[in-house]
């Protein structure tokens, strides 16, 4: 038996591994359960089906709206067009009510009204001993056999594209969760009512930026970082594909708002939770193409390094200076230092 880490956060990646290892999958499942990879792909006859699952535990401002984007994200990252949802709502015994119920459901069919997805099933109930609404999502998608993307598919001399900046989503959960302690650090409110909007823009979805992607060029990965941030979303890319990428350190695009939310508690930005960025790996000539079409569509988009070697999981951080260092690394999310 070995020694894992079991406080908030994901499991220990070497304990999860050791959960997959051996499933036994028949040939109809495409991609199945592995570090790095956003959904798993099922063969459905003439397309294949992309089905995704997270929970919200970070947030409760919102969750109803958290709950389908993350989940749409993960399944737009494989190319797909995100479907169908449907959500377990966990509710707190003693502090449930009417309210609370409309808010949320209101709340996922505006998520999936933007999105044309439809709510198809679930299941909600009060829960005891929880402190806190918990929704758990599951999205499905479709995409054609041959437009399939997935996180193992990335190639020696591919870019790096980040999208929006990070912590998108992490920088709304702060500014919402945390008004008041953050005024009584100094930060302006100006800045935590621009954070709180981070939710809708820059936006935690990523279904646009992937699915323009995918529409004007052949993308050989996407990854959509959540827990652990760009740093953790950049190592399940490398592992997944089996690769060492190098990060140009001055070209992360962390926004201001997010250094300082972050700052004021003592969080790492490229730790704290992102959804809301997109990581693309596709060829130079083909980067070009999707930088063109993001940015005429308003969306920023940077290249923040290139895949150096298969075969090695590594990810790099090259300094301005020259200076080379391994990435760090966050198995716990920075942001569940402000809900233990």
């Amino acid at each position: 038996m070995g020694t894992y880490d079991f406080s908030a956060g994901k499991l220990d990646y070497d304990l999860l591994r050791q959960l997959i290892a051996d499933l036994p999958l028949s040939e109809r499942v495409v991609v199945g359960p592995k570090i790095g990879e956003d959904a798993a792909v099922i063969d459905v006859g003439d397309r294949y089906l992309v089905v995704s699952t997270d929970p919200i535990t970070f947030a409760t401002d919102l969750i109803g709206w958290y709950a389908v984007h993350v989940n749409a994200n993960d399944v737009a990252t494989m190319g797909a067009k995100p479907l169908w949802f449907l959500a377990t709502i966990l509710l707190p015994e003693g502090q449930t009510d009417e309210r609370l119920v409309n808010e949320i459901f209101d709340q996922m069919k505006e998520a999936c009204n933007s999105l044309c997805v439809e709510i198809v099933g679930g299941h909600a109930e009060i829960t005891p001993e929880l402190t806190r609404p918990i929704v758990i999502g599951t999205m499905l998608g479709e995409v054609e056999k041959d437009k399939l993307v997935t996180s193992s598919g990335a190639q020696v001399g591919d870019l790096v594209l980040a999208t929006k900046g990070v912590p998108i989503e992490g920088t709304a959960i702060i500014a919402r969760e945390k008004e008041s302690e953050l005024k009584s650090k100094g930060v302006p409110e100006k800045v935590i009512e621009r954070a709180k909007q981070f939710l809708f823009e820059p936006s935690i979805s990523v279904v646009r930026d992937a699915l323009i992607a995918c529409s004007v060029a052949k993308v050989n990965a996407m990854h959509d970082p959540t827990e652990g941030g760009l740093a953790m979303g950049l190592w399940e890319l490398a592992e997944a594909s089996q690769v060492t990428i190098e990060v140009e350190m001055e070209n992360l695009p962390i926004v201001p708002e997010g250094q300082k939310l972050c700052q004021a508690f003592g969080l790492n930005p490229l730790g704290t939770i992102s959804s809301g960025t997109l990581l693309i790996c596709l060829s130079e000539s083909e980067a070009e193409k999707v930088m063109k079409a993001l940015e005429n569509e308003g969306i920023f988009v940077a290249p923040i390094g290139q895949v150096v070697l298969k075969g090695e999981i590594s990810v790099i951080a090259r300094y301005a200076n020259g200076r080379k260092a391994i990435f760090p690394k966050f198995p716990k999310d920075e942001i569940v230092k402000l809900f233990g």
